[in-house]
């Protein structure tokens, strides 16, 4: 395995925009580095695990997965709109009266099983870096080894950048105007994924799908 070409493919798909690292920022400004930390462990080992699962599997959760993948951009995407709606009700640091919460540990782990970039980066890991005489126990491990340490400290940038936030957007007006456009991007992105992922409806003509 070219694990050097993993670790930069990995690298390169947790550091840009996504799902996760838009809830991290928010989180990070937010809620603070250190309440964070269970979200940037769950998001980590979320991903490291479905990866590993994926190895051990590929041949059956390949065939599983293009009748499946539909209700799991619904449910995936459904989540991103919710969890845009939460960071929109946030609007000062550690809200007095508690309602807002960062992600728990178990809330990062199983937000990778609804997340579509999620899959599309293991899915990926497996069809182009997986060795096909190495045991798949033996591959499953490496790449959960691997994936956890690459993602961990280029997902916690984006906790970091939104704790770095903190000293500008210092007022209840700049956060709720911060947390405005989060929101709406954390929205966007789930439509996007949502008609990017889902099959083009067959009734319509053909112009319309392109």
């Amino acid at each position: 395995m070219n694990t050097a070409a993993l670790v930069i493919y990995l690298a390169v798909m947790a550091i840009t925009p996504g799902p996760n690292n838009l809830i991290l920022a928010a989180s990070g400004l937010n809620h603070g580095f250190r309440r964070t930390v269970p979200s940037l462990f769950g998001i980590a080992t979320g991903i490291a695990l479905q990866a590993a699962i994926i190895i051990v599997f590929m041949g059956q959760l390949a065939g599983l997965l293009g009748s499946i993948k539909p209700l799991l951009t619904v449910a995936g995407c459904s989540y991103l709109l919710y969890l845009a709606w939460q960071i929109q009700r946030s609007s000062v640091l550690d809200d007095e009266d508690g309602s807002s919460k960062p992600m728990s540990f178990m809330g990062g782990i199983w937000f990778q099983w609804l997340n579509p970039k999620t899959w599309m980066i293991s899915l990926n890991m497996g069809m182009v870096f997986l060795p096909q005489s190495m045991p798949a126990s033996q591959a499953a491990l490496l790449f959960f080894v691997v994936v956890f340490a690459t993602m961990m400290p280029c997902i916690s940038v984006w906790a970091g950048a939104g704790v770095a936030l903190q000293r500008l957007l210092n007022t209840p007006r700049r956060m709720r105007c911060f947390n405005t456009a989060m929101a709406l991007t954390l929205a966007v992105t789930a439509l996007w994924l949502l008609l990017a992922n889902l099959p083009a409806s067959p009734t319509l003509p053909a112009g319309l799908n392109a």
